[in-house]
């Protein structure tokens, strides 16, 4: 497990630039701005690595930050639209499960396709971009409505007649 100095990475330049200003100020007003450039001292830092294997500060979590995780998508669908009410960390997987509810096409059978390029199932939301009444567009594999054409032609039963 490595462990990192909180000081030497959580300084930027503009927190430097705003020590250097305060030291000619006295000791009391230098802790007010210190507080101020948004500096603290003796507090331990927690770290997590993001789904892209990013190694950032961990962020507080505040319940208001919860409410506004739940966007609307549009989802297209040849005629017909869907307003879908999701998270916007969830993954076009999840999306296609919500869209298999709503439009009766197995997860399997669906294509999702957003700015132009499918999508897979593990992509999330948020990191391809699609933000709040973006439009969605699905569209039903072919291989499997090729299949399905198939299977019908097969059920149906052929006759024959012999004179």
């Amino acid at each position: 497990m490595m462990k990192f100095r909180s000081i030497k990475l959580s300084r930027s330049f503009s927190k430097l630039r705003c020590l250097k200003a305060n030291d000619d100020n006295d000791s009391n007003n230098s802790k007010i701005s210190l507080q101020s450039c948004g500096t603290t001292t003796g507090v331990e830092v927690k770290w997590e690595v993001r789904p892209g294997g990013m190694l950032v500060q961990k962020r507080e979590i505040r319940e208001e930050s919860i409410e506004e995780e739940i966007m609307v998508v549009r989802v297209a669908t040849g005629s017909q639209w869907y307003d879908i009410s999701i998270q916007s960390t969830s993954t076009f997987g999840e999306l296609k499960m919500i869209l298999s509810m709503v439009t009766s096409l197995e997860p399997k059978e669906q294509r999702l396709l957003f700015k132009g390029k499918e999508r897979e199932d593990g992509e999330y939301l948020h990191m391809v971009g699609v933000r709040e009444k973006d439009k969605v567009l699905m569209l039903q594999d072919p291989a499997t409505k090729e299949r399905k054409l198939a299977a019908n032609l097969m059920v149906a039963p052929y006759r024959t007649i012999t004179i």
